[in-house]
């Protein structure tokens, strides 16, 4: 083999180490698959045209491209959004770190960074805010580092990180969630659900509930909150009377945790999600705009 091809490998070989955590960084900052797979097909190009000989360090290197490249992606797509149909939700990601993140304390950081309920909170964050908090919060990288990725103090980057993290914690407190007492809460919810069952749903809604609505005009869903156990629970119990051909229903781990997939004809309807605390779903999230859903595998 050539010494071009022989760094063509090595260089390919170093990418592909590193790319679910570049994924991760990218699918954070901007909350759809399409745009951090953009991202980091943009950092696999700046990486194999760099002199890689003056990397010291790959995946810091590699961090730090795809952190400013989506730093760049969202400023571009925030103007998008605002003439978006209808809420906008993150795009839903099948998720399953068996096997991969073997350390549970790891995995429960990873789910919760993840989930649509932070994702949501994220998009009212600045994008250097957002940057700061993913970097920190999922992956734990310190201050001074994320300061050279931003080309940013490291002062102004622990004002940006208690920033984003006081934010977060205001809109999307973080509770202890058993993830079997999770998955029994989201099994009861698909059963009362389905069943049209009014009095089953407002036994696991909190008083305050919600449900969001995600069809970006491409499909059916409510183009404003619902708010209140009782509204949520009457739209759901309604929904559950209009039949989906072909539908078939099952529990996927999607961006983290337990979600309710609903199928047509084997592919992907809708998605529904629930940000649940002491022991109530305090959000339905329901995304059926079919382009966040084309990726999801049944």
């Amino acid at each position: 083999m050539s010494d071009s091809a022989t760094g063509a490998a090595d260089a390919a070989g170093a990418f592909e180490e590193h790319r679910p955590v570049l994924f991760g960084v990218a699918y954070r900052m901007l909350g759809r698959v399409a745009d951090a797979e953009d991202v980091v097909q943009e950092a696999w190009l700046r990486w194999s045209a760099a002199d890689r000989a003056a990397v010291r360090e790959p995946r810091a290197y590699l961090v730090r491209t795809t952190t400013r490249l989506a730093v760049d992606r969202l400023r571009q797509v925030r103007s998008r959004r605002e003439a978006y149909v209808g809420p906008w939700l993150p795009e839903p990601l099948a998720t399953d770190y068996a096997g991969t993140v073997p350390d549970t304390a790891e995995r429960v950081v990873l789910a919760e960074s993840v989930s649509l309920a932070v994702l949501v909170v994220l998009e009212s964050l600045s994008p250097l805010e957002r940057a700061v908090f993913v970097l920190r919060e999922a992956f734990g990288l310190p201050h001074s580092e994320i300061a050279g990725i931003l080309d940013r103090g490291e002062a102004a980057v622990r004002q940006l990180a208690a920033r984003a993290r006081r934010h977060v914690d205001e809109r999307a407190p973080r509770f202890e969630v058993d993830p079997g007492q999770r998955r029994e809460l989201t099994e009861r919810f698909l059963a009362a659900a389905t069943e049209g069952d009014l009095d089953g749903l407002l036994a696991l809604l909190a008083p305050d509930a919600r449900l969001v609505g995600d069809g970006g005009g491409k499909a059916k869903a409510p183009l404003r909150t619902v708010v209140s156990a009782d509204k949520v629970g009457r739209f759901l119990a309604a929904v559950s009377r209009t039949p989906v051909p072909g539908a078939d229903i099952v529990l996927r781990e999607i961006n983290g945790g337990p979600a309710v997939l609903v199928t047509s004809g084997g592919r992907p309807y809708a998605v529904f999600s629930l940000d649940v605390a002491d022991g109530l779903v305090r959000c339905v999230y329901v995304v059926s705009n079919p382009d966040k859903l084309a990726r999801l595998a049944v």
